[in-house]
């Protein structure tokens, strides 16, 4: 089971969980972000991968609001990393991670996987405390304990974040060593409806200094007049 938001951490995720062995499923959210231009790339990127089975599930968490992505506030844009790091942004929507990861969970236990694949990072992570070791390790704890395979014994779930100790230049390196398209991928909180890139939201600055990083040529298709 693999979180695929059809940006470029949970593409390389994706195409790490089938270098590790498995038949990947992936399942994607529509849950009131700003564009649907990211579940356009996760189907992209689930046939270019070979996904054995993609759901789109719809959640509308506009109706809580309260981030820069699922309500009418701005995005910052042009940040330098001082003030990346400093706080958790406006673009954090509250409880994301955990409600995402419940979802994969009941969809993993149904197909009686015991493996959940997430490109969450906590390098490059601006500061989202849902991207965190200690988070995904103690969601992991608590799945052991919600699920009737858990509790049969049947099966030990196992959640994993390959990318999580990860600079964006290694995770873009391990991603082309896998055969991954980033050009297929879409980051940018301000992306244009045919996916086009703003290139000043932290997630593009974000993704060009990794690419520039790496030393690779950025297939980002920025909007005209981005930087």
């Amino acid at each position: 089971m693999v979180l695929l938001s059809g940006g470029l951490d949970s593409a390389t995720a994706a195409a790490v969980a089938q270098r590790d062995g498995f038949g990947a499923h992936a399942i994607s959210f529509s849950y009131g972000q700003r564009h649907a231009a990211e579940l356009d790339a996760a189907r992209r990127v689930a046939e270019h991968l070979g996904i054995r089975q993609h759901k789109v599930v719809p959640i509308d968490l506009r109706t809580f609001g309260g981030s820069a992505l699922t309500a009418d506030i701005d995005v910052p844009l042009d940040r330098d990393a001082h003030a990346m790091g400093d706080g958790i942004p406006i673009t954090y929507v509250p409880a994301r991670n955990t409600i995402f990861l419940a979802f994969a969970l009941a969809w993993a236990e149904v197909l009686g996987s015991s493996d959940i694949y997430l490109g969450v990072n906590a390098l490059d992570y601006s500061g989202y405390p849902d991207c965190r070791p200690e988070y995904i390790e103690s969601f992991q704890a608590m799945a052991r304990l919600a699920t009737k395979a858990g509790v049969e014994g049947t099966t030990e779930l196992r959640i994993h974040a390959p990318l999580i100790a990860l600079t964006k230049a290694q995770i873009i390196t391990l991603g082309l060593e896998l055969g991954v398209d980033f050009g297929l991928t879409v980051s940018c909180y301000n992306a244009d409806d045919a996916g086009a890139a703003c290139g000043h939201c932290d997630s593009c600055l974000l993704r060009h200094k990794g690419f520039v990083e790496a030393g690779v040529a950025d297939p980002t298709h920025y909007q005209a007049g981005a930087a």
